[in-house]
């Protein structure tokens, strides 16, 4: 199948061929002519497929081809992200595809002032790419008007949902059109998804093409097992002996994202942190620099390396293990995507057994293990606790369900009781 039976104009024809690409994906083959026929889609896809484009092209066909006569543009398009990387991704691919194309839009999340989007707003846009938290921000100082919204698209739901954005999702569907079209994109069709689809979608296309929280296949899965003082120094071998050029290092904190960045300089790395700390100006940068190969090691935390398009990145080290299996599936997504290969490699200490466990069990299956010579793990080191215990507080009571800090709010969304458009800081 190639994109010229997808039903779409020959200016995005063209603008796909100029991005080197002929054949579309999976989800991009089923999804770019269910949207095109004006129905609600629901669709669930690891990331790293091409959903992104396989939203955004047919959101854009439909918009160009039905545009309403004179008067002042309104927002015709709004799609809610839950970070400001994804955001940013997605209104780069809607410039890409839509650069030959009489289409304004704006992107809108936190840790930036709001005037320049305000002004934005005021000159007139037909798409809108936001998180749900500034978009409330817009929304209370009456700078969005949201009452021509004819497609809404909901990309990354479940991670939405894990950040708790729910109450916001909500607030944004009571002030779009009850008549209008619904996309939701997600990694998983869960319970709470399903549920929130009930009551979001009419009907809805259902694509799924990827078995729920299934790894890539063609990303090549390693643990490197190592004593804990230990990983620093085998990290820098595993880089420096296979000249790694660029790859992306994923640490449980930003304080240890922070550290490790610090110390891979230190052994003559070019490295980087990007966490919720970072002002959205030095993520930018940080991550600008990566892809230019400027930087050579991008260390991140979950939340704030969530969504990011980096082509054909060839490394994913798992410093430390995430807390939640899940996020496991999310952070080898960033290789191997569109079909490339890639490797994921995970550092593994006697403290995080339990957590590679629970990966197993996901997995369905146990990931191959090998020891790199000379970083032989000590037979004789005994596990430590990973968290410790808040003071004053009883055992769990420091920490929500799903692993992150209590204190930690949604990234790209904003303080409560703070002020408007001050951004939430989370890793």
């Amino acid at each position: 199948m190639s994109f010229d039976s997808l039903g779409l104009s020959a200016v995005l024809l063209r603008a796909v061929a100029e991005q080197g690409y002929s054949k579309p994906t999976p989800v991009q083959a089923q999804a770019i002519p269910a949207i095109l026929q004006g129905g609600d889609v629901m669709a669930a896809a690891q990331t790293g497929t091409g959903k992104t484009a396989g939203f955004t092209l047919p959101m854009l066909e439909r918009l160009s081809q039905n545009r309403p006569e004179g008067g002042r543009r309104r927002v015709r398009a709004l799609i809610l992200t839950p970070t400001r990387e994804l955001a940013a991704q997605v209104r780069d691919s809607v410039k890409t595809y839509g650069g030959k194309l009489p289409l304004k839009t704006a992107v809108i999340f936190g840790g930036v002032g709001m005037n320049p989007q305000i002004q934005t707003l005021r000159r007139g846009v037909d798409i809108v790419v936001a998180t749900p938290g500034r978009l409330l921000d817009h929304m209370g100082q009456g700078t969005v008007d949201l009452s021509g919204v004819e497609m809404l698209v909901l990309d990354e739901a479940d991670r939405m949902l894990d950040m708790g954005f729910i109450r916001d999702i909500r607030r944004v569907i009571a002030a779009v059109p009850k008549q209008r079209q619904t996309l939701m994109f997600s990694a998983t069709f869960s319970k709470e998804i399903r549920q929130l689809a009930e009551g979001m979608l009419r009907n809805p296309t259902q694509i799924e093409v990827a078995a729920r929280n299934t790894a890539a296949e063609n990303v090549n899965q390693r643990v490197h097992p190592v004593s804990r003082g230990e990983k620093r120094a085998l990290l820098s071998n595993l880089i420096q002996d296979g000249d790694w050029r660029q790859v992306l290092v994923f640490t449980r904190t930003k304080h240890g994202a922070d550290r490790l960045a610090r110390q891979l300089d230190q052994d003559g790395l070019s490295s980087a942190a990007i966490h919720g700390n970072k002002s959205q100006s030095a993520r930018t940068k940080a991550l600008a620099q990566f892809k230019q190969g400027r930087v050579r090691v991008l260390v991140a935390t979950d939340i704030a390396a969530r969504g990011l398009d980096i082509d054909q990145l060839p490394h994913v080290v798992n410093y430390e293990l995430p807390n939640v299996p899940e996020d496991y599936v999310h952070r080898i997504g960033r290789t191997g995507r569109a079909g490339r290969g890639g490797e994921a490699l995970s550092l593994v200490c006697v403290d995080e057994h339990k957590l590679l466990d629970g990966i197993h069990k996901l997995l369905k299956r146990p990931i191959d293990q090998h020891i790199v010579p000379g970083f032989e793990p000590d037979p004789s080191e005994r596990p430590q606790p990973l968290f410790k215990k808040p003071a004053g507080r009883g055992a769990g009571g420091g920490r929500r369900p799903n692993g992150a800090p209590a204190g930690n709010r949604p990234q790209g969304g904003r303080r409560r009781g703070g002020r408007p458009g001050q951004s939430a800081r989370q890793g």
